[in-house]
């Protein structure tokens, strides 16, 4: 299997949808089938369970993801390793966000940078999907990701980052008229869940199974991937709940943001893999620790 094919491969592994993947790697999604198809007949055997309302990882699939996901980590490392020799600095450290607030976070990144300078920091964009392979395959050093985490194998660092919930819907929907909204609203609406699985009590902290009350809020729509999440609240009356940020870097005509008193705050942490803790990461988390969290 040649490293393109790994690629596309583990992209498609992780999006579970032929045109996200063909994006992202700047592809066509026949170029994406035929990729697939290529390693699969090599294989002898299925590695996606495909219809035509999802893509899934057949067991055989999994089996072969779990093995070959580290091949690409490894050669980025090393090639990580060569530009930092080349540029006079000492280690990088890669920092995943699964928010969209990383310009808010903009403080503690400098704060890093000036005092270490021998060391490079890079942010970059981690999926909600499958969150914490990223730190278990050694693609990214530390996540940001929301609380509690709860994995024994990880560290949950200092707070970095604190803020409310708020209701995302279509600007004409009738609820948009109001001023604030109830998490009572979701018993009777429902909530977008996620396409595969995720640790439940992860899931529950951003999108709760019930309201205060007790009553259960139905999934109504799976999505794979944030991104889906806007067209399909602006185009229809599906309501969604989201973290505060996603208003400020979010806001477009057709969706209104409503703020719900009631709500959990929600709270994002540093973590990373107990076992691969570097003096870096240390360094960040106490950056973070020193100047307190970001509070909306």
């Amino acid at each position: 299997m040649e490293l393109r094919d790994i690629e596309i491969f583990l992209t498609l592994a992780q999006e579970l949808h032929f045109g996200r993947t063909a994006e992202q790697l700047r592809l066509s999604p026949a170029a994406v089938s035929q990729s697939i198809a290529k390693q699969e007949r090599r294989i002898g055997a299925k590695l996606f369970e495909r219809s035509s309302r999802q893509v899934r990882l057949t067991a055989l699939g999994r089996q072969l993801r779990d093995d070959v996901q580290a091949i690409p980590a490894s050669l980025q490392r090393s090639l990580d390793r060569a530009a930092l020799t080349a540029s006079g600095k000492t280690a990088m450290l890669r920092v995943g966000m699964i928010g969209d607030n990383a310009y808010d976070l903009k403080p503690f990144w400098d704060a890093f940078r000036a005092r270490h300078p021998q060391w490079e920091l890079s942010i970059r964009r981690s999926s909600f999907i499958d969150p914490f392979a990223p730190l278990r395959t050694g693609d990214v050093d530390v996540l940001v990701a929301w609380l509690p985490v709860e994995e024994p194998d990880l560290t949950v660092g200092p707070v970095i980052c604190a803020e409310p919930m708020v209701a995302m819907m279509a600007a004409d929907h009738p609820l948009a008229l109001d001023k604030k909204v109830s998490m009572e609203i979701f018993g009777d609406h429902g909530l977008f869940g996620a396409g595969v699985p995720l640790p439940a009590y992860w899931e529950d902290a951003y999108m709760p199974f019930a309201t205060p009350s007790g009553r259960p809020i139905e999934r109504r729509h799976t999505v794979t991937a944030c991104e889906e999440v806007p067209a399909i609240v602006a185009t229809s009356h599906a309501i969604d709940i989201t973290s505060a940020h996603v208003a400020r870097y979010g806001a477009r005509p057709d969706l209104a943001y409503l703020p719900i008193p009631d709500a959990r705050p929600l709270r994002w942490s540093l973590v990373w893999h107990t076992e691969s803790e570097t003096e870096p990461v240390r360094a960040l988390a106490r950056v973070v620790r020193e100047m307190g969290p970001f509070t909306e």
